[in-house]
């Protein structure tokens, strides 16, 4: 009996102790090696990678999570290299850049993107996205990143405190612990900026390397302030920290690469890159985050541009993304427009059209010579969204002429060699982490395929990617109505059930089903100009969802209330009262 017991007792711990997942006969992408490698059996214990071989060599054990893997592709976790998690990627993101603090405090933006942390970390997980590397927080976020470092549904955090800079934006002065830049004037303050970040412990370093602000050439800046880099690359490397600088220029990039930086996070977008530098970059073994898209998020917000995809009107946070609507009925026309006036220039475009080329020049010659590139957005910035930005991001690198493998790779195995972490994360290797996404399709035949998730699994747990953030009713009416004032049809359209029915109140039927509504405001969309809906005040009450709007339908101005009932999780009724 005491023999039995025993057995009966270390069977119960085994299973305790070591939870295993399969999943059976899938075709694993192998990064290293840019080959796939099909009917293949992935075991997962724990946390970690225990066992790959062929299907028809493993033996599946008892009660063990079964994962159907035919027909489908297992790819690395990706990874995000430039995110912040300080800013939410609306309107009201960055007062430096449009200062808009009379519409909205920015100590309300700062709460919000406290308060909403795991919401972004929920949807980067959703989104296939298991590493998130923040290259420029603050010391409050250094402090609440610890709340995430358990959590399954969190992707893994890398991140860096505030930015050691010579030049800060005056609107960020005296935040204390929520101020995302330390002012180093000289190399002493350089110095004591990397040591008042240690006990926190941060996982790297960053400069915000600007030229020109002092009034000097970008060069010459660039040279004076070059001993404060300097003495910020030395004291983090002597504490083990790599460095990340923010250099955008030539100049810039050569001389914090000739110093020591492990990682640009930046194009450099002012001239084509000449073969020394390139070797530069090889010998040093420097690593590129290439950030194509980021640029163009401010110009087309401010020029009110905006053209998002089906993906961004469905991925994005809907609030964050309708926010980049908000120039055209914020009351401050003159500045407004001036910012409108100046986006919209003609020596705009063409800033942003040769600072695009050249970057993607730039990106294509340092990946044709072997320079190690890592994805990353540079998520939270004006019109870049947290999350689903990184497929346009993915997009834009393809077009600059580096192939799927490429892209892939440089999406999950780079992202972890940013700061060494190529041993624990980024290709589906035994030993490894267990941060994998199971696609519904080759990813190597459309790069677009790594947003048809399947699972996701994050830290060795099995999350189904439709469970993960589910919308509330006051998500649902959100997401029609940024789709309405984009007029994308088919984004206005999906969050409705099928057999919806459209009232104008009390009881008056103007649609029923989403075919007739498709053909009732498909021409409205295309036909109308001026179409914006203004929200100006929301009730939320169970799952009805009371809208005050304000429509501007060409030089006319419409009052009206909307409500929204939500079964579910769709949109079943809508009563318009005008």
């Amino acid at each position: 009996m005491k023999r039995n017991l025993c057995i009966f007792i270390s069977f119960i711990l085994i299973n305790t102790l070591f939870s295993q997942t399969y999943i059976n006969n899938v075709t694993i992408a192998d990064v290293e090696n840019q080959k796939m490698i099909p009917n293949q059996t992935v075991v997962i214990t724990n946390d970690l990678i225990s066992n790959i071989q062929p299907s028809k060599k493993i033996k599946i054990i008892v009660n063990a999570t079964v994962i159907e893997g035919e027909g489908k592709y297992l790819i690395p976790g990706m990874t995000d290299a430039h995110i912040h998690f300080f800013q939410n990627g609306g309107l009201y993101a960055r007062p430096d850049v449009i200062d808009l603090r009379k519409d909205m405090p920015y100590e309300t933006e700062m709460a919000l993107t406290k308060s909403d942390m795991e919401y972004k970390l929920l949807r980067y997980l959703k989104n296939g996205i298991t590493t998130v590397i923040d290259v420029g927080a603050n010391l409050h976020f250094l402090k609440q990143r610890e709340d995430f470092r358990d959590k399954d549904f969190s992707p893994t955090i890398f991140i860096t405190g505030p930015l050691l800079t010579t030049y800060e934006p005056q609107v960020y002065e005296n935040l204390g612990d929520d101020e995302p830049f330390i002012l180093t004037k000289n190399i002493e303050d350089g110095i004591n900026g990397v040591k008042k970040q240690l006990p926190l412990k941060p996982d790297f370093i960053k400069i915000w390397y600007i030229a020109g602000a002092d009034g000097l050439s970008v060069e010459e800046s660039a040279r004076k302030n070059l001993p404060i880099v300097k003495a910020i690359i030395n004291e983090a490397h002597k504490n083990n920290l790599k460095i990340a600088v923010h250099a955008t220029q030539r100049i810039t990039a050569q001389l914090a690469v000739e110093n020591g930086a492990d990682f640009l996070v930046h194009s450099v977008d002012d001239e084509v890159l000449k073969p020394e530098f390139v070797q530069l970059m090889k010998k040093n073994k420097t690593v590129l985050c290439p950030t194509l898209i980021v640029h163009d998020g401010y110009v087309k917000t401010f020029g009110q541009n905006i053209n998002p995809s089906n993906y961004d009107l469905l991925k994005a946070d809907p609030y964050q993304l309708g926010s980049l609507l908000d120039l055209k009925h914020l009351p401050d026309t003159l500045r407004i427009n001036m910012y409108k006036q100046r986006a919209n220039s003609p020596q705009s475009i063409a800033s942003l059209k040769a600072a695009d080329s050249i970057s993607m020049a730039n990106l294509k010659i340092l990946s044709d010579a072997g320079v190690l590139i890592a994805t990353g957005t540079d998520a939270g910035n004006i019109g870049t969204m947290h999350a689903s930005s990184y497929l346009a991001e993915l997009q834009a690198m393809q077009q600059s002429g580096m192939n799927n493998w490429q892209i892939l790779a440089a999406s999950t195995l780079n992202g972890a060699k940013v700061l060494g972490k190529q041993n624990e994360l980024g290709s589906v290797n035994v030993g490894k982490k267990a941060n994998l996404v199971l696609l519904d399709a080759n990813p190597i035949d459309n790069i677009e395929n790594v947003t048809k998730i399947n699972r996701i699994i994050n830290k060795g747990v099995v999350f189904n990617p439709d469970e993960l953030l589910n919308d509330a009713p006051e998500d649902l009416a959100q997401r029609q109505l940024n789709a309405y004032n984009f007029r994308h049809i088919d984004a206005f359209l999906e969050p409705y059930a099928d057999d919806v029915e459209v009232y104008t109140f009390p009881n008056t039927l103007q649609f029923k089903g989403k075919e007739a509504m498709r053909k009732g405001y498909t021409p409205m969309f295309e036909n109308t100009p001026n179409l914006h809906c203004e929200l100006v005040n929301r009730i939320v009450q169970g799952n009805t969802v009371m809208d005050h709007e304000r429509v501007q339908i060409g030089n006319k101005i419409v009052e009206a209330v909307a409500i929204y009932q939500i079964e579910n999780n769709k949109i079943k009724k809508v009563y318009f009262i005008k």
